[in-house]
């Protein structure tokens, strides 16, 4: 799939604003996956490197057309551009840091031991599975990212050069740990291409709220094989996976726009308010206020 028809997900401009410019980015995996979904469809970041560390749960991942299916510990590495989807089971959570290209460049140009600057490749590795000679960088990875959760979340003097003193830090070990990537499991082609076009379809036409009839329509397949295929894919059924993508921008909007409840609702489509206020409650188990009041005593 071209990567110019996949979105690109920028986290300082669509998920937390104040830090647009930051070289580094941190938040609790758990509070992401709230607010963008526990399903993340195909999606690339322009000029970040991205770090997710899983403590616990199961997750799907799709590092371009490489399947991991992993329980927590574990990480995964997507390099700029790169494509990736994955799939987190309630409740799992951990770390997530997203950091400026050049500041990893950096790193390897400075220690070429650890990788080539101008070719890394996205890792999936289970921690939990690591040989005895890789705790003490699992170990160590852990307490930082812990230590890096509470520089982020404090303003106090020279915060932005200890969490790229920490960042580096992590990335070391990251690499170090990278020659433990797993095997990448057998996944159809098929299968993963027409989940992204179906994910690329939600995108154009969710606040229409097309039937799913309407979607297999458009991708000449049956409603069956649709689902079959989300199932098999991202674990959850294809009604699942249009309903996050509007619950998706509803968390956006709520967090970062002043519409009104009821304009939100408009604007995703939504003809009668109060259907939209119990469509929200149904997924988020608040209100739309109650959301939007949450996330506001957070940023």
């Amino acid at each position: 799939m071209a990567l110019d028809f996949i979105p690109n997900i920028t986290i300082g401009q669509e998920y937390d604003q104040r830090y647009a410019d930051a070289p580094v980015h941190y938040e609790a995996l758990g509070r992401m996956a709230d607010f963008y979904g526990r399903n993340m469809p195909v999606h690339h970041h322009d000029r970040f490197f991205q770090v997710h560390y899983v403590k616990s749960g199961m997750v799907r991942v799709y590092l371009d057309d490489r399947q991991f299916h992993q329980q927590g510990p574990m990480f995964f590495l997507t390099p700029p551009t790169v494509p990736h989807s994955f799939t987190t089971e309630n409740g799992s959570d951990g770390h997530v840091l997203t950091v400026r290209q050049q500041l990893v460049w950096s790193l390897l140009e400075e220690l070429p031991e650890l990788g080539d600057a101008a070719a890394v490749s996205p890792v999936c590795v289970a921690t939990g599975r690591a040989r005895e000679e890789a705790r003490l960088d699992v170990n160590r990875i852990e307490r930082l990212f812990d230590e890096l959760r509470l520089e982020f979340e404090a303003d106090r003097p020279g915060r932005e050069t200890a969490m790229i003193t920490l960042t580096r830090l992590i990335f070391v070990s990251l690499f170090r740990l990278s020659s433990n990537s797993l095997a990448a499991q057998r996944v159809r082609h098929e299968d993963l291409s027409l989940f992204h076009r179906f994910n690329l379809e939600i995108e154009a036409h969710y606040t229409a709220h097309w039937t799913l009839s309407d979607y297999a329509r458009a991708l000449n397949v049956t409603e069956a094989r649709l689902n079959s295929v989300c199932r098999r894919i991202g674990g959850v059924p294809s009604k699942r996976v249009v309903h996050d993508r509007v619950m998706q921008e509803a968390r956006r909007l709520l967090t970062f726009t002043r519409m009104s409840v009821n304009e939100i609702g408009y604007r995703l489509g939504f003809h009668d308010p109060a259907y939209f206020c119990r469509f929200f409650a149904r997924h988020a188990h608040t209100t739309p206020s109650g959301y939007r009041h949450d996330q506001s005593g957070h940023r």
